[in-house]
């Protein structure tokens, strides 16, 4: 059994602790969090399990682990979280982790970001792998594997399409996205060459697993304000500030889009109803439509945690994570991406239910 902490016990981590618990070649190890009101708690309780672990949280990694799901957020801290990451590769711990984006394509990360990772991967003897659902496994595996399916295509397309009413990222839904900002505040999300650092890394490697040459990236943003008050989980959002976003990031080919990542995102499901909408009744969906011959679209609805669509897909992107543990400490030192970490199945997690 491989020794594995979870760093982190938000979205992300809550989930991994429970992948980690129903994975047949893992142990958790240790969970660290950075609440004092944590320390102490066991791991099952933090991770909504009606049961005890027997791991109880910590401010520090112990020694003797072998991999770490690196669950903290980065959005807001990517210094502090990327320190974090060269710590535990250089003592020798695989690292899994949703954060530092331009790492999910490792050949075209900046070398600036790049070199001090390699670097803690050598002198740690360890691997490195950065991943989720979008960016993730919804912009790589599944969009390839359905491309497999068509005898031609013209258009890969992944998109989210959400309603972040119930995400429990206060701070990100507001400041990053901008959701219940005046119309003329620029949404760090969406800013001039953001969308492109987050989401540029899975079209070159989409086009690369495609033999596709990337002409260009380009980006492509829309706003929408609220047409009257709304009240959600995460509080009030008034009339005439953002209320609605969709952008897309294109990968060009011979001159026109043929690698597409599309977020629709929405704080209340009644605005812009001419774009892209989640399956009636649904607060959220991920979609891959291919343009081609046959044309297909495959819509993902994923929950959790009593229902939440937001978390459904935060395990998804955890179970990918931790899946790719027992690769990677067997794997040469160094950055791998998801071409190169191998899709798992559920052997071991079948349990019958009542």
């Amino acid at each position: 059994m491989i020794a594995t902490a979870v760093w982190g016990t938000g979205n992300v981590g809550r989930a991994a602790i429970r992948m980690i618990d129903g994975h047949p070649e893992l142990e958790l190890a240790a969970v660290v969090v950075s609440s004092d009101e944590k320390v102490g708690a066991d791991a099952g309780r933090l991770a909504g399990l009606d049961r005890d672990l027997g791991v109880t949280a910590t401010k520090e990694l112990p020694p003797g682990i072998e991999a770490v799901v690196y669950a903290a957020s980065a959005d807001f801290r990517p210094m502090e979280a990327l320190t974090d990451i060269l710590g535990c590769l250089r003592g020798g711990a695989a690292v899994v982790s949703p954060g530092i984006y331009p790492l999910y394509d490792p050949a075209s990360a900046p070398e600036a970001l790049l070199r001090p990772v390699e670097d803690a991967c050598r002198e740690g003897s360890s691997a490195f792998f950065a991943s989720g659902i979008d960016p993730g496994w919804g912009n790589d595996l599944l969009p390839l594997l359905l491309t497999g399916f068509t005898s031609e295509f013209s258009e890969v397309r992944a998109q989210e399409i959400f309603d972040y009413s119930s995400y429990e990222a206060e701070a990100a839904v507001r400041e990053l996205i901008g959701f219940g900002m005046p119309m003329d505040y620029d949404p760090p999300m969406v800013m001039a060459t953001v969308p492109t650092s987050v989401w540029g890394g899975q079209l070159r490697l989409m086009a690369r697993a495609l033999d596709l040459t990337l002409d260009d990236i380009t980006e492509h943003v829309e706003r929408r304000p609220l047409e009257a008050d709304v009240t959600t989980a995460l509080g009030h959002f008034g009339a005439g500030t953002q209320g609605a976003l969709r952008f897309e990031v294109r990968g060009i080919v011979d001159g026109r889009p043929a690698l597409v990542v599309e977020h629709v995102t929405r704080i209340h499901p009644d605005i812009a109803h001419d774009w892209p909408e989640p399956p009636p009744g649904a607060a959220g969906a991920h979609r891959v439509v291919i343009e081609g011959r046959p044309r297909i679209e495959v819509t993902v609805e994923a929950e959790d945690e009593g229902g939440n669509r937001a978390a459904g897909g935060n395990a998804t992107a955890a179970a990918r994570l931790v899946d790719a543990i027992p690769f990677l400490v067997a794997a040469e030192p160094g950055l791998y991406d998801a071409l190169q970490v191998p899709l798992r199945y559920g052997a071991g997690r079948y349990r019958p239910t009542a």
